[in-house]
């Protein structure tokens, strides 16, 4: 199971990002994680607003 994080960027677009962590993870530390993933990436900035993450846990079932 993972966790999905939404931010927002400065083009306006919202990037999700899969973070694999446990259930009992903290949302400070999810943010992070996909914080810093967005800014490896080729992407525009993205906002550094933990207000503005949209975090939630997938329950579903990985296809493999």
């Amino acid at each position: 199971m993972f966790w999905m994080v939404a931010l927002l960027a400065e083009d306006g677009m919202q990037y999700v990002y899969r973070v694999y962590a446990p259930d009992d993870a903290l949302p400070a530390d999810l943010f992070w994680a996909a914080f810093h993933c967005h800014d490896d990436g080729p992407h525009p900035r993205a906002s550094d607003c933990f207000d503005a993450a949209e975090i939630w846990r997938n329950r579903q079932p990985q296809q493999i």
